[in-house]
């Protein structure tokens, strides 16, 4: 099976707001761990706060997680001024269905991003969304492990 995001961009840095605005998206749905925040650190950077607060000014901004570790959970709660749902179980859409339902966001104006093709971008395909998919926020970093399995997990993208 092959998935195929609507955008398949290096980081949320790369996203083209004002052309998500021009398609009618008012709402954004991001995963958390390596797509805003690097894996399981709890904290934003500096740029990826100020990138947040710009897209607020025009866009809904929620996350969408798998985590479910209370004290992470916890960490990131305290540190994060928008709405967030844990234990999502994605790519399941139960949880971001009910999630998407609570804030009145409608399929056809939100864009679910990910840095996941077989969560994060078949969870919105399933729930109806534009999709977009990044390279991991600290791709620079990451032990060659990990990129060997996220490279092996993109091969089931189709550009």
């Amino acid at each position: 099976m092959f998935l195929r995001p609507d955008y398949n961009l290096k980081n949320i840095y790369e996203i083209d707001l004002e052309g998500l605005k021009e398609q009618g998206i008012n709402a954004l749905l991001f995963d958390l761990d390596s797509t805003l925040m690097g894996s399981k650190t709890g904290c934003y950077t500096e740029k990826t706060l100020e990138w947040l607060n710009k897209v607020k000014r025009d866009f809904f901004i929620g996350v969408v997680s798998n985590n479910n570790n209370p004290d992470y959970i916890a960490k990131v709660t305290a540190c994060s001024d928008f709405p967030i749902v844990f234990k999502a179980h994605k790519p399941d859409v139960k949880v971001a269905k009910r999630f998407m339902k609570e804030y009145s966001l409608s399929p056809e104006t939100t864009c679910f991003v990910g840095d996941r093709p077989l969560t994060d971008v078949l969870c919105g395909k399933n729930l109806g969304c534009k999709t977009i998919l990044v390279d991991s926020i600290t791709a620079d970093i990451e032990k060659p492990i990990v990129r060997f399995a996220r490279w092996l997990e993109r091969c089931s993208v189709k550009n």
